[in-house]
């Protein structure tokens, strides 16, 4: 099963089908989360962070010292970013994965239990949270901290289907370097 290890350079996420004969995420998340829904989208990426980076730091232009600090020192909740994604385009960051089924369903549990849920066992979304028309933040689990970042979520992802990952990474450049095609 191809999944994708995606990354904007600084942040990596986890793509997975949105749905196919072992797993269906529409029964966790839901598109109608997104300011435009769309209904050909086959592709999800999951991201997980630190809430107050995600929701206060939409660019990098709009960091400051007091959401790095609390980033930093797990001083805030934390999130699940989702988008939804047509298609994907490989290249220097995007990297396929081949996984096998039994590898995907591992690592669809991993990525299940960063959802917080309500007493039903909803995902809960964050209202009103979105970096563009085709994405949605949901409340997360576990506490991110200087040395348990978004890409250390990805990395113990890829560790806990067994896929290659690195021994920590807590940027993004170890994961896309382990995945890079060779010369």
């Amino acid at each position: 099963i191809a999944i994708y290890l995606l990354s904007t350079g600084v942040h990596t996420d986890l793509v997975l089908p949105l749905a196919n004969a072992e797993h269906d995420w529409r029964g966790l998340i839901n598109e109608q989360h997104t300011v435009r829904p769309d209904s050909l989208a086959h592709w999800v990426a999951f991201g997980w962070g630190d809430k107050g980076f995600y929701l206060n730091t939409p660019t990098w232009a709009d960091l400051t010292p007091g959401t790095a600090l609390k980033a930093s020192f797990g001083l805030s909740g934390t999130a699940m970013h989702i988008t939804y994604h047509r298609g994907l385009q490989e290249g220097p960051l995007c990297h396929r994965i081949l996984l096998s089924p039994e590898a995907y369903l591992r690592l669809v549990g991993y990525i299940a239990s960063g959802f917080a849920r309500d007493p039903a066992g909803s995902a809960m979304p964050i209202s009103g949270a979105h970096y563009t028309h085709s994405d949605a933040f949901y409340e997360a689990t576990g506490r991110y901290h200087l040395f348990h970042t978004c890409n250390s979520w990805t990395n113990a992802g890829l560790k806990a289907c067994g896929a290659k990952a690195c021994l920590w990474s807590p940027f993004q450049g170890g994961l896309m370097d382990l995945y890079a095609p060779l010369p």
